[in-house]
């Protein structure tokens, strides 16, 4: 389980205070993989950072009694002077993991070759996406967070990617940002709608999806 326990987080952009969640009580339970749903700019990957851990709320607790991913697509916590492998092993410290068994699997997964054993600093954008994957995927999650990225790299590479993710939702929840309601439709059966620093469960991700619809359609004609 996942709770937020009045939690407020807000940020300033172009001198005004946008706020993400304010005062806001909420569990998200287990057995839901659920699609986190709202108009850009509304603070989506900015509520899956804070339920990761990444970002810190300025009121309020986040609560988890499951064990929950950092945001897949989210490469930013590595550190760029250490290797790919150095990476995974402190990761696998962190999480308390047999290093040397993650290690071979992230190698095998990423498929990066010899920039493995290179400073992450000196990877592309895919390279750096390829590793995080790989990473995720070694390590058993009750929650994972997805931020917009489901697979990465050449065809290939995302139909591992694909089928590797399929056995893991087998065990495992996800809470999900996208902005394809096909994407949402294919891995979430629930919602949350975050609108106006407000969250909202439907059991259903389809009367999610067209209650955040009519709210783009209302925002429109105003």
């Amino acid at each position: 389980m996942i709770r937020l326990e009045q939690v407020s987080k807000s940020f300033k952009f172009k001198g005004k205070t946008h706020h993400v969640v304010r005062d806001v009580s909420f569990t998200i339970p287990r057995g839901r993989s659920v699609g986190l749903i709202g108009r850009n700019g509304a603070g989506k990957s900015t509520l899956l950072r804070l339920i990761a851990g990444i970002a810190a709320p300025d009121r309020g607790q986040i609560i988890k009694t499951a064990s929950v991913s950092w945001p897949l697509g989210f490469a930013g916590s590595f550190h760029t002077a250490l290797t790919g492998e150095q990476n995974v092993r402190f990761v696998a410290r962190i999480y308390g993991k047999d290093t040397e068994a993650l290690v071979s699997y992230v190698e095998d997964f990423a498929e990066l070759g010899q920039h493995f054993r290179r400073p992450v600093g000196s990877y592309s954008s895919g390279m750096k996406a390829r590793l995080a994957f790989g990473v995720s995927m070694g390590i058993a999650f009750d929650y994972y967070l997805i931020d917009e990225v489901t697979a990465v790299g050449d065809t290939n590479f995302k139909k591992k990617c694909s089928m590797v993710f399929h056995e893991r939702l087998k065990e495992s929840d996800i809470v999900m940002v996208s902005h394809s309601a096909g994407t949402l439709r294919q891995f979430c059966n629930s919602g949350i709608l975050l609108e106006d620093g407000k969250l909202t469960f439907y059991e259903d991700i389809e009367e999610a999806l067209q209650i955040h619809q009519s709210n783009m359609a209302e925002r429109t004609r105003i």
